[in-house]
């Protein structure tokens, strides 16, 4: 089983979100169809921008906490390195 850190965005340069699953597709679906009231849903945070796989639950938790403390510019970096054009990754993961 493999388990994922993802950043979610409004928007370029917009709000982001910070999350971690072993489910991603089903995942990134909750948020894109707000089927989950919360942050996404009240700030309209739906595009995938980033994400990255684990082997363990462990060490993605651990990855998630660590982005989450992250200064905003810290996140834009990652984004920006293997996704400078923002595209929305939910095409890739072919839901």
């Amino acid at each position: 089983m493999s388990f994922y850190v993802y950043l979610l965005a409004s928007r370029r340069n917009g709000t982001l979100y910070a999350g971690m699953t072993d489910d991603l597709v089903r995942r990134v679906w909750e948020h894109r169809t707000g089927v989950v009231a919360g942050f996404t849903r009240m700030y309209a945070v739906k595009t995938l921008v980033w994400y990255e796989p684990h082997a363990t639950r462990a060490s993605a938790f651990l990855r998630e906490r660590q982005v989450k403390k992250w200064n905003r510019a810290w996140k834009l970096q990652l984004i920006e390195a293997s996704n400078p054009d923002w595209q929305d990754l939910w095409t890739e993961l072919g839901p």
